[in-house]
């Protein structure tokens, strides 16, 4: 049967720290309680691995991920964009972190070629309303579609619809959930902008985005992507809330991919009625790097997952994880002792879940499930 791929990934956060690294960045002013001028974030990247030559290219960031990109080739490259794109000074009070990146350097996302940003999480409105509609406007002039936020209700309910081969498509729905840190006062409304925003994981959630990928005027061969950020930044649990969850979207909504983030680090993947879920991809972009604390998750090891699709039936046919590696802000490619560390750490969680993971000769990392068997 025929299949088609796409590229996903977690948090793509170019803002603050990354946003200074290239030659037009945003004003470096922070409201943070320790941190008030975002190259300091550079500087403790540069203290821990060496310095960062600036100012550096539009791709520089991504680095190796390229080349994988190329090698792989996926219908559709889908990120989480973490971050604000605008030049307003107007930060959202009361909340302690702000991330922007400047227009100027909307290059870092447009020279990997991204078709899609869901934009449904917590930092988006981290510079208020024009800082929303700033970001969806450079989004969309650069030719990237969006997903989970809008200047309506409607517009941030609104799937971005990405062609696919074949004439198939691929249907993304982004929604954000409070347990990421996602005020409920982001809710777009019909006259407020602001996020796809779900009060919970009930039943009417799960029925309300049904309705909205009905209205799409879905076909058979569509594949419908939910891309949701949910729960904390560390820790390997998955709450069983959210797990019945995404197995409801996939029985109740036609769902057949369940993409979720807002974990720092990857964790355990489930296939469910042969569809594909993952419940925290884990960071791709960051400026994370210096940041001391929380070492034992291993932060610094970022992954590409490049699912294949049968767009006839919604079945995962294979799914490829790419270990990477942060190192100057720039992504590449880890040393072997970091691509086992993250292979157990995958089979240790995946075990609960069923499946496994196998390690490549190629130093890739291959999902492994038991697949059930065609109805009839």
């Amino acid at each position: 049967m025929k299949t088609t791929s796409l590229f996903l990934c977690g948090d793509v956060m170019t803002g603050r720290g990354v946003d200074q690294i290239p030659g037009r960045p945003a004003d470096p002013t922070l409201h943070e309680s320790y941190v008030k001028d975002a190259r300091q974030y550079v500087r403790l990247a540069e203290e821990k691995h060496g310095p960062i030559a600036r100012p550096a290219d539009d791709a520089y960031i991504w680095g190796v991920a390229l080349e994988t990109l190329r090698e792989t080739g996926p219908a559709a490259r889908i990120v989480n964009l973490e971050t604000a794109v605008t030049a307003s000074d107007r930060f959202w009070r009361g909340k302690g972190i702000h991330y922007r990146m400047s227009p100027e350097n909307l290059g870092c996302l447009t020279s990997a070629r991204l078709d899609c940003c869901t934009l449904a999480n917590n930092h988006v409105l981290d510079w208020g309303y024009d800082g929303l509609r700033e970001t969806l406007r450079c989004l969309h002039q650069a030719g990237m579609k969006t997903a989970g936020a809008g200047l309506t209700r409607a517009e941030a309910w609104a799937p971005a619809v990405l062609p696919a081969p074949g004439g198939n498509r691929f249907v993304v729905l982004g929604v954000a959930t409070p347990t990421s840190g996602v005020p409920p006062a982001w809710a777009a409304d019909d006259d407020r902008p602001g996020v796809a925003f779900l009060p919970d994981l009930s039943g009417k959630a799960v029925a309300e985005i049904a309705e909205t990928i009905a209205a799409v005027g879905r076909d058979d061969s569509d594949v419908v992507i939910v891309s949701i950020h949910w729960g904390g930044n560390w820790g390997y649990e998955i709450p069983a809330q959210q797990r019945a969850f995404a197995h409801r979207l996939i029985e109740d909504a036609g769902v057949d991919v369940v993409h979720g983030h807002s974990s720092h680090h990857a964790k355990g993947i489930e296939v469910y009625r042969d569809r594909l879920i993952l419940y925290g991809c884990g960071d791709l972009i960051t400026d994370y790097e210096g940041i001391s604390g929380k070492e034992s998750f291993r932060g610094d090891l970022a992954v590409m997952y490049v699912p294949r699709v049968e767009p006839a039936t919604g079945r995962l046919s294979a799914l490829q994880i790419h270990p990477l590696r942060i190192r100057r802000m720039r992504l590449g490619r880890p040393p072997d002792e970091d691509v086992a560390w993250l292979w157990n750490v995958l089979n240790r969680e995946g075990r609960r879940l069923g499946t496994s993971v196998r390690l490549t000769e190629d130093g890739l990392l291959e999902l492994q499930w038991s697949r059930e068997r065609e109805e009839g």
